[in-house]
Order: structure tokens, then sequence, then C-alpha cells
């Protein structure tokens, strides 16, 4: 198990797995807490496509940041934003200043953490274990979505919302713990060509950001209706969903280590196609939307390995990753905020919130193309490779 020898890898996995504790708990009942705290359901979309909007907005200043403090205490110090949003989840009461400060603080740690985390991550990591270092990260966040969500559900309904997502905000504070044990990864000044180079990143994440606005948010808030509003309910989905989950990224990521990346996106995707199908369509069914959410969690365990295989190197083999990221997070907050709207608007015409989840399938016929395109390309260098090696000769 080589892909286990990266130390650094292994830290940051752990990080990995702490704030996901944090994101699949209390971050999972996001959408969910602010409609019974009086945002209606388009409210709550146009609220999310406000944070990504402002997002693309903040990210302007992160390159000269990350230039001046490096890459690890640029993801350490976004770590800890990260933490500030959640208690002013619970301060929200419909629309108003709390929601308007609630949009601003994710939108300013979001800024912060992502491109860098991806940027750290794509740079420490090792491209011939890529597919299987995502994988572990993958399955052990999926675990660790087992226990958070219930967690979170029984907080809200024990204690209320505001002790409930205090314990989120700790949780993801400590998730910064790991960084103090990893190298730094130094900043270029100047990295010409860095931007020119993230077109094929920015094109795949515009594609991902739309995916997850009907995939992930419009039918957070669908699950969380077909359940009755049910706090408890919605943690179990969640968990059940985890636990189906947990199983699915490691053959993955396995598959596309072995040069087999394009059989991987054909598995990937066509399961995902078949989820956001079938979520579309049991929306008043409590049971069955509770196995569609299970189905999703193991699509994502096929789906982002393979995404995330092919933005990492990518992002490694061009001049700067951060300037990579920083760039293709721009694409996904475009994405994810023309999504969002759409889906509200959607919903303003009389649409219901089948039609908002199925327009992820636009998404996913756009990642489909550009990952074929990209393992076809992968393996055919690799052939081609191979054959240029000259021929061993047996020694005499």
């Amino acid at each position: 198990m080589a892909f286990f020898h990266n130390r650094t890898v292994n830290l940051l996995n752990l990080h990995t797995v702490v704030s996901m504790a944090a994101l699949a708990g209390g971050g999972a009942f996001y959408s969910a807490y602010l409609l019974t705290a009086g945002v209606s359901v388009p409210g709550v979309l146009l609220a999310n496509a406000a944070i990504f909007g402002v997002r693309l907005v903040l990210r302007s200043f992160l390159l000269a940041l990350a230039v001046r403090i490096g890459l690890r205490r640029l993801v350490s110090v976004g770590a800890l934003l990260m933490a500030v949003q959640f208690p002013l989840v619970a301060e929200v009461h419909g629309l108003g200043v709390a929601l308007l400060a609630l949009v601003l603080a994710s939108a300013a740690g979001d800024t912060i953490y992502w491109p860098s985390y991806h940027a750290y991550y794509a740079s420490l990591g090792d491209a011939e274990h890529r597919g299987q270092q995502l994988g572990i990260r993958e399955a052990m966040t999926a675990v660790v979505g087992i226990v958070s969500p219930l967690a979170a559900g029984w907080l809200l309904v024990r204690f209320g919302p505001r002790l409930a997502f205090a314990v989120t905000a700790l949780v993801q504070a400590l998730s910064a713990l790991p960084f103090l044990w990893t190298p730094d990864v130094p900043v270029l000044r100047r990295a010409p060509g860095a931007f020119r180079a993230a077109f094929s990143g920015i094109a795949l994440f515009i594609a991902d950001g739309w995916i997850a606005a009907g995939y992930m948010i419009a039918w957070q808030i669908a699950l969380f209706l077909a359940l009755g509003r049910d706090f408890l309910a919605y943690g179990g989905a969640l968990a059940i969903a985890a636990l189906v989950g947990a199983v699915g990224g490691v053959a993955l990521g396995r598959l596309i280590d072995a040069g087999k990346g394009t059989r991987a996106v054909w598995l990937a995707l066509g399961t995902l196609a078949f989820v956001v199908v079938l979520r579309a369509g049991v929306q008043d069914h409590p049971a069955l939307a509770i196995a569609a959410n299970a189905l999703g969690s193991l699509a994502g365990c096929l789906y982002i390995p393979t995404l995330m295989t092919a933005v990492y190197n990518q992002a490694k083999r061009s001049p700067c990753p951060l300037r990579f990221h920083i760039a293709a997070e721009a694409g996904w907050d475009i994405g994810i905020a023309a999504g969002c709207g759409s889906a509200a608007l959607l919903l303003r015409l009389g649409f219901s919130l089948s039609a908002a989840v199925l327009s992820a399938l636009f998404g996913v016929a756009t990642v489909f193309v550009l990952l074929r395109r990209y393992y076809t390309a992968h393996e055919t260098e690799a052939v081609d490779r191979t054959l240029l090696q000259p021929e061993e000769t047996p020694n005499i």
C-alpha cells in the first residue's frame, strides 16, 4: 500500500476527515435549518447563490495573501475562518441582517480555504497514487459522515441550534491542528502561463458547480421536506447514505491509478446521472427518498476521485497549483451560483424541486465529455511513453 507512505498526505486526509465531520454534521443542516428559521425555499437557494457570488469577488485578494504567508498558513487560516459561519446560522430568523452576516462570513471562509486546500493537496500528493489517495480520503470521510449527522440532528432537537452549531464550529476549528506538522509550500510571485493552464480546470469546475446546485443543495432541501422537516429523520438519512458510500472510493481509485480512467468516467458519471433522475422522481415518497440519498453517497465516492484525480494532476503540472485552483474555484462559484439562481427561478415560475434537481444533468453531461477527453489523452500518453522506451536486452 504505497499510497499510505506519504506522511503529509496522511495528515492532510486526517484534516479532511475532521473538517468533513463538521461539514457532514452541522454543515449538512445549513439549508434545512434556514427553512425552519423562516427563509423560503427560493430564498435559501438565492442565499447560497449570494455566497458564491461574493466568493467570486473576494477571490481577487487571495493570491497576494498567499505569496506573503505561503500555502500552509493560508489553508490553516481558511480552516479556522470556516468555523466562524456556523454560530451565525443559529441567529438567522428570516431575511435580515443575520442572514447577510452569514452570507458574508461563509463567503470569506470558503474563499480562503477551498482554493488553498486543493492547491496544497495537489502539490503534496503523489500523481501515481492519486486515485487511491483520494479514494481513501473519500471512504474515510464517508465513515465519519455516519456519526456526524446523527449527532448534529440529536443536538439540534435536544439542545437547540446555538449549541449544535457551536459544536460544529469547534470541530471545524480543530481540523487545523494537523497543519502544525505539514510542510509549507511557497507561492511564486510570478508564474507565467499559470492561469492559461487552468482553462480545463475552470471548465470542469463550472460544470461541477452546476451539478452541486441541483444534486446537493436543491436535493438537501427536497429531502428535508420529504421527511417532514424532521431533523432526526434527516440526520438518519444522511447517516445511512454515509454507510453505503464508505465502501465505494478505494476500488475506483485503484482503477484510475491502473490506467483505466476512461472506464472510471463511464462508471462514475453513469451512476451520478442515474441518481439524479432517481432523486427527481421520489420526493413524495420518504422511504424512496432515503434510498436515493444513500445511492447518492455511493455515487459521490465514485465521482469525486474520478474528477479530482484529473484536476489535482493538472494543477500539479501547471506553473502554479494555487493560481490554477483560484481560477478553477472561480469557475465553480460561477457554476453553482448560476445553478442555484436558475433553480430559484424555476420555483418562481411554478416548477417543482424535481425540476431543480434534474437540471444537474446538464452539468453531468458536460463533466462526462471533459473527463473522458482528459483520461483518453492521459492513457494514450502513457501508452506512447511505454512504446518509446528501448527494449531491454539480456546480459550475455
